[in-house]
């Protein structure tokens, strides 16, 4: 499911040995400075970077830290392990030499997954299922934006899918098994021992069952006794089939448990979901299906865990698109306003419960052209269903037309950031950009341009959860068309506009992606206003000439890059919201922290 962040470099291997690595060297010419990148089998998410100096192969980890950069031990922290390499290529800083020349995979040769790799993504499916309680498009959509974050959580149980995880079988038990059938030596199991959370290694050897501990640290590690250690149970076996590791001889042949394939991997007994359970933010929708579990205690609260994440899996919550005035409580409170009218809270009575919403409330003038034209745009937004977009509940047509729509409590994108600059991290507003980019391509595949795409339309749940907004402006596009024409200019925000709908008044999917570089770059400069204080023409004027705004401070490189991607001038060479949603997925999966490493003092050393 994921895309592993060195999977496009050319001199990366995958999930190769270290014999194998120097094979692969060897065949290359061993010229000093050669090298190539392959999987750390130790940590999850880390590289080794194995190089060619004096004729001698020297190897390097690559860990991956907490808060989401590349380094190797001792060394300087970078972004992805393309820009690593790309540094230790100009400076050594403690290797034994430059990286002078990759050795380059030959196209033959493609990159060999791992263990976990080839399970990954069954088994979030299986366990966004089974938590969360999700199927079809909401599991995909929780999956696509959240793997990262599940996937360490999902590895750590990774072992219950081996043909060599036997449960809690006894010691007698696990002998009985090696003793069935063939026992050459290195046959093998591994069990769960009678302390909770605790694991043994059982292998034949000279028709002899032995039987090891596997030790399980402070720090989340595994080992043997005074073996190296693993952050799980399946890295730590298959780096014993390579190397016994204080072992009677290398794990060989593996004593097939046939129900392990059959299993539905769990969160482990060290990381069982707090007793309490978890409480979602306030106006998150009291009638949503409520995840099956309560939030593990050992990641941060994800978009799923909020109740509001799949409003609509019962269609029975709100049975019909129009809402009468009785089900409504309007509060006095306004959440905004705008030439449409203003957002009040309110609540919607339905019959499983009482839902917080936020309810526009449209201005009387003009009413009959006002109602038509909303009307209409409420037929289509009602049907939009997705969870990364503001959902409209339905319409209440009483003292003014009423618009009925989700609470996003955290309020706008652009406020929030302003003024959670010191809490809020890249990462972060990688993540919330991803899942915008996510509800854009929804749109774009509907034929449905937002036209109002900005960081002021964009609503949080919670820090970790965002949602598009504001459809005022939004038009269906027909199945034939590409593009909508409007007919008069009106009050519109230049500043987030492409160069066509100003001068043409066209609009596409493809304008909206120039607004999505606009809302980025907005989310990157914690809420800053584009292009500062220049007026429309100024804008226009600015962009014609080939003038693009800089980079936010802070701001990755790639993130950048992608916003000038996105103000492409020409619409025909602008990227689409598929390949825009690729490319944001790509680099929040890449900066996304796996490892939890115990440190990283010292100089730089290769590991034996």
């Amino acid at each position: 499911m994921s895309v592993d962040p060195a999977a496009e470099l050319p001199f990366f291997y995958g999930s190769i040995s270290r014999s194998d690595a120097e094979e692969q060297l060897k065949l290359a010419g061993m010229a000093d400075g050669l090298f190539l990148l392959r999987q750390c089998l130790r940590n999850l998410g880390g590289y080794v970077l194995s190089i060619v100096w004096n004729l001698e192969f020297h190897h390097y980890p690559i860990e991956k830290q907490l808060n989401a950069t590349f380094c190797i031990t001792g060394g300087k922290p970078h972004c992805g392990p393309a820009e690593l390499c790309e540094f230790y290529s100009k400076d050594p800083d403690g290797l034994v030499c430059t990286l002078r020349k990759p050795c380059l995979r030959s196209p033959d040769t493609p990159i060999r997954a791992g263990v976990f790799d080839s399970l990954r993504q069954n088994m979030l499916r299986e366990y966004v299922k089974q938590t969360w309680n999700l199927e079809g498009d909401a599991m995909e959509q929780a999956i696509i934006s959240q793997a990262p974050q599940l996937e360490r959580l999902i590895a750590t149980t990774a072992h219950e899918k081996m043909p060599w995880y036997h449960s809690k079988i006894t010691r007698q038990e696990g002998e009985r098994r090696l003793y069935s059938g063939a026992q050459p030596d290195g046959k093998f199991l591994v069990r769960d021992r009678e302390v909770s959370g605790t694991f043994a290694l059982s292998m034949m050897y000279g028709k002899t069952v032995y039987h090891y501990q596997i030790l399980h640290d402070k720090s989340g590690k595994y080992s043997m006794p005074e073996g190296t250690k693993f952050d799980t149970v399946w890295q730590l076996v298959e780096y014993l089939k390579m190397k016994p590791d204080g072992l009677v001889t290398v794990l060989g042949e593996a004593c097939v448990n046939s129900k392990a394939a059959a299993q539905t991997p769990v969160v482990p007994s060290g990381r069982r979901p707090r007793a309490n359970g978890y409480t979602p933010p306030p106006g998150a929708i009291a009638s949503a299906s409520k995840p099956a579990n309560p939030v593990p205690t050992d990641r941060e609260v994800l978009p799923m865990d909020c109740t509001g994440f799949n409003p609509y899996h019962n269609p029975n919550d709100v049975k019909r698109f129009n809402i009468q005035r009785t089900q409504l409580l309007v509060d006095e409170v306004e959440l905004g306003s705008g030439n449409f009218g203003c957002v009040r809270k309110g609540v919607l009575k339905t019959d499983s419960g009482q839902i917080d919403v936020a309810i526009k409330v449209l201005k009387s003038e003009n009413e009959k052209l006002v109602k038509e034209e909303m009307m209409r745009e409420a037929e289509i937004m009602h049907q939009l269903s997705n969870p990364f977009i503001v959902r409209m509940l339905g319409l209440c047509n009483a003292e003014s037309l009423m618009l009925v729509m989700e609470m996003a409590s955290a309020g706008p994108l652009n406020k929030f950031l302003s003024s959670k600059k010191d809490t809020v991290s890249v990462e972060n507003i990688v993540n919330l950009m991803h899942q915008v980019s996510m509800g854009m391509k929804y749109l774009e595949e509907r034929n449905f341009v937002h036209r109002d795409l900005a960081a002021r339309n964009v609503l949080l749940v919670n820090q970790q959860f965002a949602k598009i907004s504001d459809f005022g402006l939004s038009k269906a596009l027909g199945a034939d068309d590409n593009y909508y024409r409007a007919r008069t200019a009106g009050k519109w925000p230049l500043k987030w506009y492409a160069p066509e709908c100003i001068t043409h008044r066209k609009f596409s999917s493809k304008s909206d992606v120039w607004s999505f570089g606009i809302t980025m770059w907005e989310a990157f400069s914690f809420g800053g206003k584009p292009y500062k204080k220049m007026k429309g023409p100024d804008v226009t004027r600015f962009i014609e000439t080939g003038n693009r705004m800089e980079c936010p401070s802070g701001c990755p490189d790639r993130m950048y890059a992608l916003m000038k991607e996105c103000w492409t001038f020409k619409h025909e060479e602008r990227p689409d919201f598929k390949k825009v949603e690729e490319s944001m997925r790509t680099y929040h999966y890449s900066i996304s922290s796996k490892a939890q490493p115990e440190g990283n003092a010292g100089a730089a050393e290769p590991i034996e």
